[in-house]
């Protein structure tokens, strides 16, 4: 036989604990979080240009009539499918004029060109600070890889003499008449 007193004061021990208990988790879980990983998003600055340049060293690298000027920027865990995605959406974006006057019409359909130029400064992150952090950008390797992925994509979309860009990691002055202005951030849908 159990006595009363002793089951009731051993239940009410049991339940103390497990209030203290589900406290310190519930601390713990609030101090020792951790961030949710980013969804993989390739990012890309486009400006409508009557024309655009490179150049390096003071040497002129590239030059582009009418068409797009694309800084293109890849994040940490972006893949071939986010560039192929970002490629086609950049072709097919209707942001020339068509007869009427409306944004209706595409780069390939006006016969335009595109120069494209790295820019990992896309992915700035300025919410910390006066000084940008660029921890979302990706690794330069795999950066590098998926901008010369980028370029054969937009080369096989529009064709290779409609294509002109920077180089990765030099240092470039960009020159463009901004036709418009019309500026557009793209951005590939999340595979």
């Amino acid at each position: 036989m159990t006595n009363p007193k002793v089951s009731e004061k051993y239940f009410k021990s049991i339940i103390f604990y497990i209030r203290s208990l589900s406290r310190i988790i519930k601390v713990s879980n609030d101090i020792f979080s951790f961030p949710k990983p980013q969804r993989a998003i390739m990012r890309a600055l486009i400006q409508r240009v009557s024309s655009a340049g490179v150049t390096i060293d003071g040497q002129l690298h590239s030059h582009i009539g009418k068409g797009l000027l694309i800084f293109l920027g890849v994040r940490i865990g972006d893949s071939d499918a986010e560039c192929i995605n970002l490629a086609e959406k950049c072709a097919f974006l209707r942001i020339f004029e068509d007869p009427e006057g409306k944004m209706n019409l595409s780069l390939k359909d006006v016969n335009g060109s595109v120069m494209i130029v790295s820019q990992f400064t896309l992915y700035a992150d300025t919410r910390k600070g006066n000084r940008p952090s660029f921890i979302e950008a990706a690794p330069p390797q795999i950066a590098e890889l998926l901008y010369d992925k980028f370029i054969t994509a937009m080369q096989g979309l529009l064709g290779k003499e409609k294509v002109a860009c920077g180089v990765f990691r030099a240092m470039m002055d960009v020159a463009l008449v901004n036709d418009g202005p019309v500026t557009v951030i793209v951005e590939s849908k999340n595979s």
